[in-house]
């Protein structure tokens, strides 16, 4: 696959890594880049091959700077409640509930768009350098792609609400301090951590990675019931084959192939 403002690389055994790549602009979101983005993740979501993926922006300055308000500048209402509702959809909400894990390397800075993408990962680590924050009341706007809902449940209301409100940046360490990002690394090495834990998680069951997204994610829902949930997912996980052979390799006191 090749798109004009992404690019997919395997790192390493089941690693893979999404990069945008709008430099000039400091990786803003556009239409287009959301667009090869969903195109992308659901391609990638049926390869066998991939068990993890990180995502990041070009460059040693940003992850994505915001939405291109070059973009947006002459939108009408009814233009703006449809990118919402299509980006949400195409992308957000498909990171969200994307079945592999998906770790946002923040690695410079991630504004309005920007850090609603990091947010829509499953986690977070972010570089020394990184600033982040949902700057748009400064342009007369509120988040549209998930922000003032997912903020809230990573930071509390309390601070989510300060962050929108004020549109003030916050740096990496007030956003690990936070809850925002699980951790902060030096920019050099933010990459090898990233894989590092993305080498853990694929030891592991890729099936159990699967229900326990979809578990979590269950608790943060409205008119779901978090524990039934789990109890479903948790009692589809016997007919894996995944479990027969992590309780065979246990057993048999060995360590589990779940290639």
């Amino acid at each position: 696959m090749t798109f004009d403002n992404i690019s997919i690389k395997e790192l390493e055994n089941h690693i893979f890594l999404v990069t945008i790549k709008r430099p000039k602009v400091l990786n803003a979101l556009n239409r287009q880049t959301i667009e090869d983005l969903h195109t992308a993740l659901v391609a990638l979501q049926s390869d066998q091959k991939v068990r993890v993926l990180i995502v990041t922006g070009s460059g040693a300055k940003a992850f994505v700077a915001g939405a291109d308000i070059t973009e947006l500048s002459g939108f009408s209402v009814k233009e703006g409640v449809a990118l919402a509702k299509k980006g949400q959809q195409d992308l957000f909400d498909l990171i969200e509930n994307y079945p592999k894990p998906i770790i946002a390397a923040v690695n410079g800075f991630a504004l309005g768009g920007g850090l609603e993408l990091a947010m829509a990962c499953h986690f977070r680590l972010a570089s020394e350098n990184a600033k982040m924050g949902l700057p748009e009341v400064s342009l007369g706007l509120i988040p549209g792609y998930g922000g003032t809902q997912r903020l809230p449940q990573l930071v509390g209301k309390g601070k989510a609400m300060e962050m929108i409100l004020t549109g003030a940046m916050i740096s990496a360490e007030v956003a690990l301090n936070y809850g925002l990002v699980n951790y902060v690394v030096p920019q050099t090495e933010l990459m090898d951590n990233c894989v590092s834990i993305g080498q853990k998680i694929i030891q592991n069951s890729p099936n159990s990675a699967k229900a326990a997204i979809q578990a979590i994610n269950a608790g943060f829902k409205t008119n779901v019931d978090g524990f039934s949930k789990e109890v479903e997912l948790f009692g589809s996980c016997f007919g894996s084959d995944d479990f027969r052979e992590g309780t065979t390799a246990f057993l048999n006191k060995r360590k589990p192939n779940f290639e």
